[in-house]
């Protein structure tokens, strides 16, 4: 049931579990979005009894108990693409070919492997994406050259890319070619460009674990639901979150 002020419709399609709010201001930008009947305007809001429909498919609330709802962990291959979009060849809801609706949480560029999030719950994907959260997000990076203590320090301390300067993160030398690095944020492709900063070139990224979450025995092509448990703490730790997400691509997490 909506407030006696209603509830914004990105906001109820994206409840729905048929995309995230980002999806759903596209779709209603693109009158594919029908409020009882008419095309409806951005920041309209849903009343109790409204009628609204995706592309002729009536949508309506989903279990508030979120029971109904799809959480799981996947680890993508390279060449991959984080896309609904089906024309696209390699997109990720055809590599996983779950039965339900879903949409991942933020994206790993096609040449970057590892974890990922993909769910039916688009209020979840807004609170995680958002950038106050400063969620973990742990990678293993091999470049083309061998790393120096200098390399590192660097890649800690912040590195000027996108008109800013990166947050402190955590960097770790695991060999002569490979470390490891922890972030709080997700500049677009931000690893690769940090790297190339520095005068390296990536060539292989691997994302190990995002939050409380690590990719453990998944292979390439694997996905499994998420624990009940792990669910719990991803809600804890989201709980707060309130603020509307960023859409500057520049904050797209693809590393």
């Amino acid at each position: 049931m909506t407030s006696p002020e209603g509830k914004r419709l990105n906001k109820f399609i994206s409840e729905s579990g048929y995309c995230s709010r980002r999806e759903a201001d596209k779709l209603i930008e693109q009158n594919r979005v029908l409020l009882n009947g008419r095309i409806p305007e951005l920041g309209t809001r849903v009343m109790d009894g409204d009628h609204v429909q995706v592309d002729g498919r009536r949508i309506g609330a989903i279990d508030a108990s979120h029971e109904d709802r799809v959480y799981i962990a996947y680890n993508k291959p390279v060449g991959i693409t984080c896309t609904t979009e089906r024309h696209v060849r390699g997109n990720i809801i055809d590599a996983i070919g779950h039965k339900e609706r879903i949409f991942p949480i933020g994206r790993l560029d096609k040449p970057s492997e590892g974890l990922i999030f993909l769910t039916s719950d688009g209020d979840i994907v807004n609170k995680i994406l958002r950038a106050e959260n400063a969620h973990d997000k742990e990678y293993l990076v091999t470049v083309d050259r061998p790393l120096t203590p200098q390399f590192a320090t660097q890649m800690a301390k912040g590195v000027p890319i996108l008109d800013t300067v990166t947050r402190p993160c955590t960097v770790e030398l695991l060999g002569r070619h490979e470390f490891r690095i922890i972030l709080t944020q997700g500049l677009n492709r931000q690893i690769r460009r940090m790297c190339e900063y520095l005068g390296y070139e990536v060539t292989r990224l691997r994302r190990t674990r995002i939050m409380m979450v690590g990719i453990g025995k998944l292979r390439p092509g694997q996905w499994r639901d998420l624990t009940r448990d792990e669910l719990t703490q991803i809600r804890k730790a989201v709980a707060g979150s309130t603020k509307v997400a960023k859409t500057n691509n520049r904050a797209a997490s693809s590393p």
